[in-house]
C-alpha cells in the first residue's frame, strides 16, 4: 500500500494539481486572515476559516477528479488489479495521498493562531478546534469526488459532477429553508433519492435491469409506506437535508464549542464513501 501512496503523492508533486491545491487555499485563507483578523481586529480564528470553507467548492474537485478516473480512461486501472493487494489497499492508498495534499495547507494554517497571538489574545482551543473541522470537512469531501471519479473515465464529467455536487451540499441547509414541508412533497423527494440510488447502482455495476428493480422497489416500499401513514412525511426531506449538511455543521465549531457527533459524522462520511469507492472498482474489476 505504501508504494501506492508514495506514487500517487508524487504524481500530485510532479504535475499542478497539488501546488495549485495548496497555493489557492493559502491564498484564500491569507486574504480573509489579512481582512478579519489583522485589519479588522477580530480575534476568532474560527470565524476566518468558516468563511474560507468555500474555496473546497472549486479545488476539491481539481484534485480528485483524476484519482480514479485517469485510471480507468488511460486502462492503468487493470495494472492496479494485478498488485499482489487488495483493491481496498489501492483505494485507502489513494485517498490518503489527497488526504496528505489537504493537510499540507491546513499545517500551515496551523501557525496563524500563533502569529495572531502575538498581536492580542486568541482563543487557541476555539482555533484549532475549528482547523480540525475544516480538515474533516475537507476529507469527507474529497472521499465523495473520490467516490464519483470512480464513476465514469472522464476526469472532466468527474470534475464537473463533483463540483455540482459540492455545490449542492454547500447549499443544502438553505435548500431545506425553500422545501415545504408537506407530507407530498416529502414524497416527491423520496422518489427522487430512490431514481438516483437506482443510477448509482447503474453506473457501479452497469447491470440496467438491477438498476431498475433497486428503483422500483425502493419506490414502492416509500408509496406503500406513505399509503399506510403519510404524516411520517411531513417535514421529512427538509429534516434530513439539515441533518446531513456537512458545512452546517462547523457552525458549532465557530461559536467555540467542540462537536464531537460532528467529528464523528465527518468520519463516517470519509468511511461510507471510501467503503462505496472500494465497491465500485470492485464491480468494475470483475465486470
Amino acid at each position: 500500500m505504501s508504494a501506492v501512496y508514495k506514487k500517487e503523492l508524487k504524481t500530485y508533486f510532479t504535475g499542478m494539481t497539488g501546488p495549485v491545491f495548496i497555493c489557492f487555499i493559502l491564498l484564500m485563507t491569507g486574504i480573509f486572515t489579512v481582512v478579519y483578523n489583522l485589519q479588522g481586529l477580530y480575534p476568532n480564528f474560527e470565524v476566518t476559516v468558516n468563511q474560507v470553507v468555500f474555496v473546497y467548492l472549486l479545488a476539491i474537485p481539481v484534485l480528485t477528479m483524476r484519482s480514479i478516473a485517469e485510471e480507468k480512461h488511460s486502462r492503468t486501472d487493470q495494472l492496479l488489479y494485478s498488485l499482489p493487494m487488495s483493491v481496498t489497499s489501492i483505494v485507502i492508498a489513494k485517498y490518503l495521498a489527497m488526504v496528505t495534499v489537504l493537510a499540507i495547507p491546513v499545517c500551515v494554517m496551523a501557525f496563524y493562531p500563533l502569529l495572531l497571538a502575538t498581536f492580542g489574545t486568541v482563543h487557541l482551543a476555539s482555533a484549532y478546534g475549528m482547523l480540525l473541522a475544516f480538515f474533516l470537512l475537507g476529507a469527507s469531501l474529497i472521499a465523495i469526488g473520490m467516490f464519483i471519479s470512480s464513476l465514469t473515465e472522464s476526469q472532466v464529467i468527474a470534475a464537473v459532477v463533483s463540483l455540482a455536487v459540492t455545490l449542492l451540499v454547500y447549499f443544502m441547509s438553505g435548500l431545506s429553508n425553500m422545501i415545504s414541508t408537506d407530507a407530498s412533497v416529502s414524497l416527491i423527494g423520496f422518489l427522487a433519492i430512490a431514481c438516483v440510488i437506482g443510477l448509482i447502482v447503474n453506473a457501479m455495476i452497469r447491470n440496467t435491469v438491477l438498476a431498475l428493480s433497486v428503483t422500483g422497489v425502493l419506490a414502492l416500499a416509500t408509496v406503500g409506506v406513505y399509503l399506510v401513514d403519510s404524516t411520517l412525511f411531513a417535514g421529512a426531506i427538509p429534516d434530513i437535508l439539515s441533518a446531513i449538511s456537512l458545512f452546517d455543521r462547523l457552525t458549532t465549531f465557530q461559536n467555540g464549542m467542540f462537536d464531537l457527533t460532528a467529528i464523528i459524522f465527518y468520519l463516517s462520511v470519509c468511511g461510507l464513501f471510501v467503503y462505496l469507492t472500494v465497491q465500485s472498482m470492485e464491480k468494475k474489476r470483475w465486470n
